[in-house]
Formats: structure tokens, sequence, C-alpha cells
């Protein structure tokens, strides 16, 4: 532009993006969107406006936004162009720059390098390393292949004594399709000691033809040559991209075309029109509710758990949670056992050491049975409270039509409830069945049957080792037993008789 026109000072200057339209004319001057029929001649006004307008949206605090300042420059100098100026990563937020700010310029820089149209223009200084270049970075995520990014190094002349960076101009270091151009601007001393542009570009070429690093090639580095390899490079890239833009665009024709034809014989007051539009509309509804409960949405909330998740959670977190928080106590429990096997036995009296009876077991069992009532309505609560919630959603499409929202949601609500009570009654059942039989011959159950089958095994097993009867006892005159009578020690039991000779 061979103008000093944009902000320049520490820290992050550029804070909104600026779309910058080179335009080729006889006279010289800018013009604002915002300041529509001014014209600026005095292009130190150019800077206080920009400064001005940036501050008016984004605070005089660092603060940064997204939304453009849209700037033209006519002036015969320029070659017919369109810059966009981006705001360079902060790592750290200062003034009143929010905590997120570097995810915020990222996602600024995202949103306009994402475009297959456009070419990017990764700025890297020479003084720093090119593989941690941010510039380079975000460019490779958008355009892996290089193809559109053009790299621009800066700072050459501040590099450190006894280094260049000729590997990276040659494009040997980290290639890129478009190549590298190195350029020397002014800095912070040139701009306070009233450095023009063109004396800036003196200095540039200057520098370039007399470093030994980059004199074989000064004629591709350079302000000058920068802007003319961009004119060129955006016009091979306008050339390239264009058969896909106008094949993109004649299906869009076609498309706008055949829309224009449908509302060629549209008429507002046709039923048939309305009943169409009403079906398609309860038809995305239910489309929509059926994917927030299983599961398929294409809107899923990062926020909350919502629809069929929570409803699971319901069942598999909240549902035991409310059988344990159940009120349990072990000695009240016990209590009841006691009372109710006492119950049972009526005048008789109850040894310690017998089995509890059946019907104590299931008195007490059906008791805990039906405590199971509440969590399980409660479940059935929560789970309709969600679907209610998840239609109220899902209805939001309708909000163009209130009363077709209003009546969809009603109905829809209506017959949740409804199936509610169904459900309740259903769960009721269920509940009644298990209270209605107790299987006491459950191998896990020792009642009645199953004690009486231990006892008779044990007292069978007992009776053959039972002893009747033990003593001593005199044997006289049997020949097996030698030296004449005598006595010995006798035990008798069921199933033998056995003679010892003493009773130990």
């Amino acid at each position: 532009v061979s103008r000093d026109f944009l902000p320049r000072g520490s820290g992050i200057v550029t804070r909104r993006p600026l779309v910058l339209q080179l335009i080729t004319a006889k006279t010289e001057y800018a013009e604002f969107l915002h300041c529509k029929g001014r014209k600026f001649t005095d292009f130190d006004e150019v800077r206080q406006e920009i400064e001005v307008e940036t501050d008016r949206i984004t605070g005089v605090n660092k603060g940064i936004s997204s939304i453009p300042i849209n700037l033209r420059i006519y002036s015969p100098h320029v070659l017919s162009l369109t810059l966009i100026d981006l705001p360079g990563i902060t790592k750290v937020p200062v003034g009143d720059q929010p905590p997120d700010i570097e995810q915020q310029i990222r996602d600024m820089i995202m949103q306009f390098i994402s475009r297959e149209n456009c070419l990017i223009l990764a700025v890297t200084p020479a003084n720093t390393d090119l593989a941690n270049s941010d510039a380079l970075k975000l460019a490779k995520e958008v355009d892996p292949q290089g193809l559109r990014t053009i790299g621009v190094i800066t700072k050459l002349d501040l590099m450190d004594e006894g280094t260049d960076a000729r590997e990276i101009l040659e494009n040997k270091l980290l290639p890129l399709r478009r190549g590298y151009i190195g350029v020397v601007n002014r800095s912070q001393k040139d701009i306070d000691g009233k450095k023009d542009i063109k004396a800036a570009l003196l200095a540039e070429r200057k520098f370039f033809l007399s470093h030994p690093a980059y004199r074989h090639m000064a004629d591709r580095m350079g302000t000058p040559y920068l802007q003319k390899v961009l004119n060129q490079q955006l016009t091979n890239h306008i050339r390239d991209t264009l058969p896909a833009f106008r094949s993109k665009l004649q299906s869009q024709l076609l498309s706008i075309e055949h829309e224009v034809e449908v509302y060629k014989n549209f008429r507002p007051e046709d039923p048939t029109r309305k009943t169409k539009a009403l079906l398609q509309m309860v038809q995305q509804f239910s489309v929509d509710f059926e994917k927030r409960i299983e599961g398929s949405g294409d809107q899923v909330d990062t926020l909350e758990l919502s629809g069929g998740a929570k409803i699971n959670r319901i069942f598999h977190e909240r549902f035991p949670f409310e059988l344990v928080k159940m009120e349990f106590n072990e000695k009240e429990l016990r209590r009841e056992i006691s009372y109710a096997i006492k119950n049972i036995h009526g005048i008789r009296q109850v040894l310690p050491c017998l089995f509890t009876p059946d019907m104590a077991f299931e008195a007490i069992v059906k008791k805990q049975i039906v405590k199971l009532k509440g969590p399980c309505l409660k479940s059935v609560d929560l789970v309709m409270q969600e679907l209610i919630n998840t239609v109220k959603k899902c209805t939001k499409k309708l909000a163009t039509y209130p009363r077709l929202c209003e009546e969809t949601e009603r109905i829809v609500a209506g017959y949740i409830r409804e199936r509610e009570e169904k459900t309740k009654d259903q769960v009721l059942l269920l509940i009644d069945i298990q209270v209605s039989y107790i299987n006491t011959n459950h191998e896990d159950f020792i009642g009645f049957a199953n004690a009486q089958q231990r006892s008779s095994q044990v007292n069978k097993s007992a009776v053959g080792n039972q002893v009747i009867r033990k003593g001593w006892l005199t044997i006289n005159n049997i020949g097996i037993m030698k030296g004449g009578s005598k006595e010995y020690w006798f035990v008798l039991t069921a199933e033998s008789l056995s003679w010892y000779k003493d009773d130990e």
C-alpha cells in the first residue's frame, strides 16, 4: 500500500479481524463500511479510525472480538487483492481478556482459514524455531498438504549473528507447495523515528542484496515481491477452484429454480399444503423424540444428562440408591421375627433350638417386599418427568407455530401421564405377585421342610451309636476266657455289645 495506516505497538494490537480490500484506482483514498459515504485521504486518520472502531466493540483494555472491520483502499500503487489481518495467538490473558483467550483467538482464526477458497499467509518470525510456529501449526490443520499456504518469514535482520534462514527460504526445512518469502519490516525504533514506507522498502532491498545468505535470492524476497506473488497466487487459486465453484453455483441455482417453480403455484390457504406441513412437523417431532431416547441424535447435549441417558441412570443408579436408602432397623427386625415365631406357636412352648416355622418367615418377608413399592413408584415418577422434559425440548422446533407447539406438548404429555398410571398399576401388580407366594422350598431357605429333613438325617446317624447300658460284668466258665471267672467293662449299644479290660 506504501502507506502507514495499521496500528502498531507492544502486546496484542490487532483485536478484531481487519478485512482489507485493495483496489487499483487512479486516486488514493480509503473507505470504511461502517462510515458510509466518507472518504479518508489522510492515512493517519485511517489508523485512528481502526483504533477507535476496535475500542468501540472490544473496550480499551485489550479485549477481543470476532466482528470484522471492513476497509477498502483505492490506490494506483496496489494490485487488486483482498487480505484479512487476524490477531496473533495469545497464551496468557491480560487486561479484560477472558481466561480462554487463546481458544477464542484460535476459533476466530479457524473461522477464516477453514474456507477452501482462501490462501493462508502463515507469518513466522525468523528468530524463533519454525517447528514451533503457531501460524504454520494452524495452517497445517486445515491445509495438511500445504496446497494453499504461503510462508512469510519476518525479522530476518534480528537473527543471532552467524545464523540465517536460508534453508527455510529455499523451502528445504518444512516444505510448502507455494514456498516461503522473507520480508524485513520497520522496527519500533524506525516507527518512532518517523521512517516512512519508501525508506523502509529501500532498506529492505539493501538488506537482501548485501546479505551473503540471501544475495542469490534477493529478487524473490521483500515486500514488493510478496505483493506481486500474492496477486499472482490468488489469480491462480481462483482459476484452480473456479470449476468446482461454478459447479456448486449451478447446483444451487437449479435448486433455487426448482423452489421458485414450486412457489409459483403456492396458495397459502390451500388446506392440502397445511395438512402436509402439519404432518411433516409432527413426523419430525416424532423422529427427534425417538433420537433423544435412543441416543442417536445429531445434537448432543454436553452440559447435562438428558433423554435416554438420564432414564438409564435412573434405572441403574438412582433406583438401587433408593433401595439402599430404605430404613432398616436390625434390632426392630429381630424383635418382629421373635414375636412372629411366638405368635405362630401360640400356647405351645418355643424351644430355643427349634427351627423357624415357615409361616413366621413368610410374614416377615412379605412385610419387607411391600416396602419396595415406594422406591419403585418414585422411579416411575422420575422417568415420567424426564419424558415430559424431553417432549418440551423436542417441541422447541415448533416455536414458529405457538398453538401447534402448545397442543403437541399438551397431547403428548397427557398421554405420558395416562400411561404413568397404568405403569404404576403394573408395578404394584408385580410386587403383589411376589407377596402372594413365598417359595419356602427354595434351597436358600431353611424352613420347616428342610429343617425336618436335616433333623431326621442327624437323628438317623446318631441312633446306631447310642449307648443303651454300660458297666462291669463277671464272666464264668467260658472256654475262650482262660483262667476262670473274670470282670470286664461291657458297653451295650443298639447295634453291638463290646467289652474291654478296663473302663477307659
